[in-house]
């Protein structure tokens, strides 16, 4: 069935600055893509049968996209949450066999039916609030059978609910107990768990922690290399905690997002900006690790490096699936202005998991992913903490 929403305002988002506001607009969808948008009083005639929706003056944007989620996870960390407020290090936690190891354990004991059902409550809230795209991380499995379950729970998820899924492999994520001592040996595991992976079609993306409690940048490359080799695309957990180099290792591989990135280097914005790799902000985590050190956000908006945003939904640092909380903060936090807020969780989102001809701008020819707002401009998405502004929400042309 084909589809005409109308009276409402569109904010396109597909200029390079600002909102790309129409007003008293509408936009027509056929076959799931967008056909036409433009004025209210310039809708075609002779549309046929279709479904009309009544935007009720309200606004229409592309549906949100949270490009950086771990959303698949067993168990929770609220403990460490207590441990933290009373002066323990995320580092501290983490070398006491807490932080990443903790999620580990619970997601490997899990089922798949478990792990499944915990993460379609964390993925309905963010559908609540506007989300048509999500990026699952694996990496809380760190072993085959487990890493392979959480990747197929990715996928599901996108099965179960209208909503597209990149599922991103990490098992590059911390070093399990097992190959306590062998960070070299675990990595050549992880490539080789990746290429039967990638051949079950169930990787999108690959992706790891350059810190120094995670992993080098040396022992990175190496698993950028696997990737690149499969024709993978890459991105990675960056400079949060100290500057390991990973962000200009990931533009010199061509990765599509840097992330993190509280401690970047203008030699790493530069190559950013040259090879078009996406500085991904998560906001929640600084808030909740409460960090001092800001990302280099001048110096990312100078040097025309795309800033997205995301929740960075997981259990140990950012125990959030709102991505309206993400843009406030955003905002309050990083000091970004809405219209880049809302850029950086529609247009350069898309980019940053490499969907920019797909979806996260409102054109003809684009999948129609579309949320419907009862707002009165824009900067509301970004304004109120709390509320329920969404009045519909379509993935490819479909409702739900």
């Amino acid at each position: 069935m084909n589809l005409l929403i109308r009276h409402t305002h569109l904010a396109t988002f597909a200029q390079p600055d600002g909102y790309g506001e129409l007003h008293d607009a509408a936009l027509l969808v056929r076959d799931g893509r967008i056909a036409w948008l433009g004025a209210e009083q310039d809708i075609p005639a002779g549309l046929g049968e279709l479904e009309e929706v009544d935007g009720q003056g309200g606004w229409l944007t592309p549906g949100l996209i949270d490009c950086h989620t771990h959303l698949v996870f067993g168990g929770d960390r609220s403990h460490e949450f207590e441990l933290r407020l009373n002066g323990a290090s995320y580092e501290e936690i983490a070398r006491a066999g807490g932080g990443i190891r903790s999620s580990v354990s619970a997601t490997r004991a899990a089922s798949e039916a478990e792990l499944l059902a915990q993460s379609l409550r964390r993925l309905d809230g963010m559908l609540r609030e506007g989300v048509t795209t999500v990026e699952v991380k694996s990496g809380y499995g760190l072993d085959f059978d487990s890493e392979r379950k959480m990747l197929r729970v990715a996928r599901q998820l996108g099965q179960q609910r209208r909503v597209g899924v990149q599922a991103t492999y990490l098992a590059a994520h911390a070093l399990p107990p097992e190959f306590q001592g062998r960070p070299d040996d675990y990595i050549e595991a992880c490539i080789a768990w990746l290429k039967p992976l990638a051949e079950e079609g169930l990787v999108d993306a690959v992706d790891a922690f350059c810190e120094q409690i995670g992993f080098s940048r040396d022992q990175v490359a190496r698993l950028f290399q696997a990737a690149k080799a499969l024709g993978l695309p890459v991105k990675l957990h960056a400079e949060q905690l100290s500057d390991s180099g990973g962000a200009l290792l990931t533009a010199q591989h061509d990765g599509l997002s840097a992330d993190h990135l509280e401690w970047l280097d203008e030699q790493a914005i530069a190559a950013m900006a040259q090879h078009g790799t996406v500085a991904v902000l998560l906001p929640i985590a600084f808030y909740c690790l409460r960090e001092t050190k800001l990302p280099p956000i001048a110096a990312l908006r100078a040097a025309g490096v795309p800033m997205a945003v995301s929740t960075d939904c997981n259990p140990g640092t950012a125990p959030a699936s709102s991505p309206l909380l993400a843009l406030n903060m955003a905002c309050t936090l990083f000091r970004l202005t809405p219209a880049e807020a809302l850029a950086g969780m529609t247009r350069h989102a898309a980019q940053a998991l490499g969907l920019q001809q797909q979806t996260g701008t409102l054109e003809v020819g684009k999948r129609a992913d579309l949320a419907l707002w009862q707002i009165n401009r824009p900067a509301e998405l970004c304004y109120w903490l709390g509320g329920e502004p969404l009045l519909g929400r379509w993935y490819n042309g479909q409702q739900g």
